[in-house]
């Protein structure tokens, strides 16, 4: 075993939590453990998106039991992934407080592309096409929907509707009809019909679902048909002449139904008619890998230092013609400046020098909008793009670094991170702003030498030979910055 580490994943659902433990064996990974657990965490959720205690309960206990699962796992070995319910909490920081005291592995909030990509990877492992494939994923409280080609993506969407939330919605009495089940089908076509054109145009040759709503469909047409390995519209129709036949939730006495998942699979036959029906689907396989694996896959590669988010960050640097030289110059700076502080502050997060290498890549990603103002338009790009491999606390983190990397810091803005103080994300911030200051003229070479010194909330610059008082600009520069910090609280010296 000590030649094949273990690595894990984990996926706090919308409905229920899992946990996969594997290895690689020769280049390829080998599934050892697996649990689930449900939680119902979507019905949690009230209509203001606040998440009740009693479902932060159930997953809390969750929690409990795969932390010792994991026990003797190093937290770069484990990978936690939390996905629609989690990520509309409004009491989300509430609930990863109480987590952080149960289960030590950092949970990443992940946005609804992200989750739809790590599916796609997940599927894309273990079923290989030369063709374009539309994959389908119906959990909880979302819909992901992708078309990609091996192991390439070519279109990503996560929609708003999941087999929880559309029971809750339109059966959440228990009663079943025709009626109830024609209003869910057309506000699922209504929740696709943006996408609808795009994903038309990209063409498929073969359809993919997975989740425990499409396993539990494919089930119940199994009880009738052993031999039936496809799902198609026709049995899905069949199906739900079965369920209004039983008039109620509780009735639904189908071979093939669990128990657990009786309570949700109203909504989600609902919207798998909808997507067969707006996207005439002739036929879906299933799978029965999906985020879990996409997670494994991503942390292999990790592990391996092949981080996809490198990719991103020089893909979107590549489609916005940035000035390369000057990033890796600013990128440089802000890594040298980062190694003379870290002590100090005490930065000792891996990812934080990556961060700053990040911000450094993309500071000036909106000089394209427009030079005036580009630090706004800069962030807003970041913050809005499809960032493969990122969580969203890490999307939300890099937006506000470059927000900032020059003018006016508002403390205000910042953004609260569960796993970061306030006073953190401005020392990376200073870092960034001072990388970009002592690069304004934009040469490789300068000609200075510098010696930094740093506390808490403090910076000390020294240049050598009198140089700063050679240099007007620089020097009239570092007193406007000087300025800038000091309204935040942080002091910064310099001869």
């Amino acid at each position: 075993m000590n030649d094949y580490p273990s690595i894990a994943a984990v996926d706090l659902g919308s409905n229920s939590f899992h946990l996969v433990v594997a290895r690689e064996v020769d280049g390829s990974l080998q599934i050892l453990h697996k649990e689930k657990q449900r939680v119902y965490l979507a019905d949690g959720l009230d209509d203001k998106n606040h998440l009740s205690q009693e479902a932060i309960e159930r997953a809390l206990a969750i929690l409990k039991q795969f932390a010792t699962t994991l026990q003797d796992f190093p937290l770069e070995n484990v990978k936690v992934a939390a996905t629609y319910t989690l990520r509309r909490a409004k009491n989300i920081h509430s609930f990863l407080t109480q987590a952080s005291k149960v289960f030590p592995y950092p949970i990443e909030v992940i946005s609804g592309q992200e989750e739809a990509r790590l599916i796609y990877q997940g599927v894309a492992h273990y079923i290989h096409h030369d063709e374009n494939r539309l994959v389908i994923d119906i959990g909880g409280g979302s819909t992901e929907l992708i078309i990609g080609k091996h192991f390439k993506h070519k279109l990503l969407t996560s929609r708003n509707m999941g087999c929880v939330s559309y029971t809750k919605q339109f059966f959440a009495d228990g009663q079943i009809s025709a009626k109830r089940f024609a209003k869910a089908e057309v506000r699922a076509e209504q929740e696709l019909e943006v996408i609808f054109a795009n994903y038309l145009s990209a063409g498929w040759q073969s359809v993919v679902g997975t989740s425990g709503t499409i396993k539990s469909i494919l089930a119940m047409i199994n009880a009738n048909d052993a031999e039936q390995e496809l799902i198609t519209l026709e049995r899905l129709l069949e199906l739900k002449t079965q369920f209004i036949a039983a008039k109620q939730i509780k009735a639904l006495q189908i071979e093939g139904l669990t128990p657990e998942r009786q309570v949700s699979i109203c909504g989600g036959l609902a919207i798998l008619i909808a997507v067969f029906r707006l996207f005439k689907i002739e036929a879906l396989q299933y799978s029965d890998f999906s985020l879990r694996e996409g997670l494994l896959h991503e942390m292999q590669q990790k592990l391996a230092h092949k981080d996809i988010r490198t990719n991103t960050i020089a893909n979107l640097s590549e489609r916005n013609a940035i000035d390369k030289e000057h990033a890796n110059r600013v990128s440089t700076t802000a890594k040298w400046l980062f190694e003379q502080v870290k002590e100090a502050w005490q930065l000792t997060d891996p990812d934080y020098i990556n961060l700053l290498d990040w911000a450094a890549q993309l500071h000036e990603i909106g000089l394209g909008v427009n030079s005036s103002g580009i630090h706004k338009h800069s962030a807003y790009i970041v913050a809005n793009s499809q960032l493969p491999g990122f969580t969203q606390q890490q999307q939300t983190l890099l937006s506000c670094m470059i927000r900032f990397y020059r003018k006016k810091i508002r403390l205000e803005e910042f953004p609260a991170l569960h796993t970061m103080q306030h006073y953190e994300i401005l020392q990376l911030i200073v870092i960034l702003r001072l990388a970009v200051l002592l690069n304004q003229k934009r040469i490789t070479d300068q000609g200075f030498k510098l010696e930094v010194t740093a506390k808490q909330n403090s910076m000390f610059l020294k240049f050598h030979n009198k140089w700063l008082k050679e240099h007007t600009l620089l020097l009239a520069d570092l007193q406007q910055e000087q300025k800038y910090l000091k309204k935040v609280g942080f002091l910064l010296d310099f001869h």
